[in-house]
């Protein structure tokens, strides 16, 4: 599946990832994409960031098996705080990555017909075979590690995509 173009040309392409609580999944995915993007040499080309589409958690650090997970690899996840997206956002994002099917339902339900083509499942825009990034937040710590490696597989995938455009 192709990414949308950039809404501003010769602009910075902006991202923002999406799961439900904006403290597990999504913050994973901006720490990792920032990390794959950095090593790419399309830091200064691409903002990344995440929310959530749900308000219980804004403000919370990123829950604590996640950030233990992504230190495990190297990435550094402590300075996030969860946020819940609105729709005022939609239009200064030229990508919304949802990490699972309800996600986004939710985030189409939220986005102007100009910006709904925006939004994805990141398993169809990072060619993971269209696959939801599972919730871990009820799961073990393998459950962090198996989302890890998605999301590693999956922005490898996306940040391929981003050169081509950039």
């Amino acid at each position: 599946m192709t990414l949308p173009p950039p809404r501003t040309p010769g602009g910075p392409y902006r991202i923002c990832c999406v799961c439900l609580g904006n403290i597990c999944r999504s913050p994973m995915a901006e720490v990792v994409l920032r990390a794959q993007l950095d090593k790419a040499g399309l830091a200064d080309k691409v903002v990344v960031d995440s929310a959530g589409t749900g308000d219980w958690h804004i403000g919370d650090a990123m829950n604590g098996r996640a950030r233990d997970q992504l230190a495990r690899a190297g990435y550094d996840g402590e300075a996030h705080h969860a946020r819940q997206i609105d729709a005022y956002w939609l239009p200064g994002r030229d990508l919304i990555l949802a990490m699972d099917e309800a996600n986004l339902r939710d985030l189409r339900a939220l986005a102007s017909a100009t910006d709904a083509g925006r939004i994805r499942l990141f398993g169809e825009i990072a060619d993971l075979g269209g696959r939801d990034v599972p919730d871990p937040y009820y799961g073990t710590a393998d459950d962090f590690a198996a989302v890890l490696t998605l999301l590693e597989t999956g922005m490898a995938n996306l940040v391929a995509q981003l050169k081509q455009i950039q």
